[in-house]
């Protein structure tokens, strides 16, 4: 059914496209089953609190003896006022310079809370042009900062498996005194784990999550729960804007309050992000593996034909062989003489730059390679494969952009 070349029929669609398909009908229903969740969890409540708004205003209007419309024209005035940010309790203002600031950082991080929007036709279009610019360097920095912690959390993981193998008497002193010969390594079978990296993660965007929380709790008076709720809002770029720090005229210490506020929704969105790419790299896996499983009513020879054909992909491999996702293990490389390799051998350098690969293979060589201390050989790249690099998004555009290239 996914295969490149299938001799079932000529109608088959090729992996990649039935991988697209699959992903978005998963999609569909991952919406659709959290609809029908929302809506069984927040419909009763919508209803009854437009039920006591109703009664509030029918009481209103009648104890000062206002008609309905009339209270409901000076309602739709307050809601022009609440869009230019006045409220009814004093808040800051929002287009001094701190509250621009403010602004144009939800612009360009892409969160957008909303609670600040501009009203002018010059301020509206200086956003369309200043988002533009803003919005691609913000990517661009989330995605060079996710290579940075690659690099920390590979080199954390190599220490701590070298510290093992020192309590075991695995591993020669002499040895670790020349970590640099990847060959003269006692390490060289040892590859870190996507699941650690996406462990480690999810534990630094937890503790940044709950110390922002304790923050927000004491300085902006909102419960725990809601704290940790405005955090994942804000840390993932959601940005509904129903809760906003530091919007208040004045707080204790209000100068250090606002610079921990920038510096922990930073920190929160650059871990969330890439954590979000690690995920990513997962449900792709996931979606192969259920591809491959689909694959499984073809014939053995569209099945050998469809394996020597397949690229461009991340597939499994044996899952019950393997216990955690290593690096270089998992992706699938397409050489001209030997087709694809299984899904467990060694890739090495060469084949890697030469196959263009996407962004499990790349972030699992990168850490890879970090740990080990072998540096990219970036001097041996030819012409077809100057684009190649990169993780998450960039590494699939990078490869595409290299195919492409290849092409002319």
């Amino acid at each position: 059914m996914a295969g490149r070349g299938c001799g079932c029929g000529s109608g088959h669609l090729n992996e990649d496209n039935a991988r697209f398909l699959l992903l978005a009908a998963l999609i569909v229903l991952y919406l659709l089953g959290g609809a029908a969740v929302f809506s069984a969890l927040e419909l009763a409540h919508e209803l009854q609190a437009k039920q006591r708004w109703e009664e509030r205003l029918a009481n209103f209007s009648r104890r000062h003896n206002l008609s309905r419309d009339e209270l409901r024209g000076f309602l739709r005035h307050y809601e022009e006022a609440a869009k230019a940010g006045i409220r009814v309790d004093n808040a800051r203002q929002r287009w001094d310079f701190t509250g621009a600031f403010y602004f144009v950082g939800t612009v360009v991080s892409t969160i957008g809370f909303g609670m600040t929007t501009p009203a002018t036709v010059g301020g509206k279009t200086f956003l369309i042009l200043y988002g533009l610019i803003g919005c691609a360097s913000t990517i661009l920095f989330f995605n060079l900062f996710l290579e940075r912690l690659i690099t920390v959390i590979a080199y954390i993981m190599k220490s701590c498996h070298q510290q093992q193998l020192r309590s075991q008497r695995t591993l020669p002193q002499e040895r670790l005194k020349n970590p640099g010969k990847c060959e003269a390594d006692g390490l060289a079978g040892w590859k870190p784990s996507v699941y650690y990296v996406m462990l480690i993660l999810c534990v630094a965007s937890a503790l940044v999550s709950c110390c922002a929380s304790a923050m927000y709790t004491s300085i902006e008076g909102w419960s725990y729960l809601d704290s940790l709720y405005f955090c994942f809002v804000a840390f993932s770029t959601i940005g509904f804007g129903d809760l906003v720090s530091s919007q208040n005229t004045q707080y204790k210490s209000q100068g250090l309050y606002r610079f921990a506020n920038f510096a922990f929704i930073l920190m929160g969105v650059c871990c969330i992000y890439s954590l979000f790419n690690i995920i990513s790299i997962l449900i792709k896996q996931s979606v192969n593996w259920i591809l491959r499983k689909m694959d499984g009513g073809c014939c053995r020879q569209c099945q050998s034909g469809l394996s020597r054909s397949r690229r461009n992909v991340i597939m499994p491999g044996n899952v019950q062989n393997r216990c955690n996702i290593s690096i270089e293990t998992d992706g699938v490389m397409e050489s001209d003489t030997d087709g694809r390799r299984p899904s467990g051998e060694m890739i090495s350098m060469k084949d890697f730059l030469a196959a263009n690969k996407v962004s499990l293979a790349i972030l699992q060589k990168q850490l890879s390679e970090t740990a080990n201390g072998c540096p990219h050989q970036t001097s041996t790249l030819s012409r077809e494969d100057e684009f190649s690099g990169g993780v998450g998004a960039f590494a699939i555009m990078n490869n595409r952009l290299a195919e492409t290239s290849g092409d002319r």
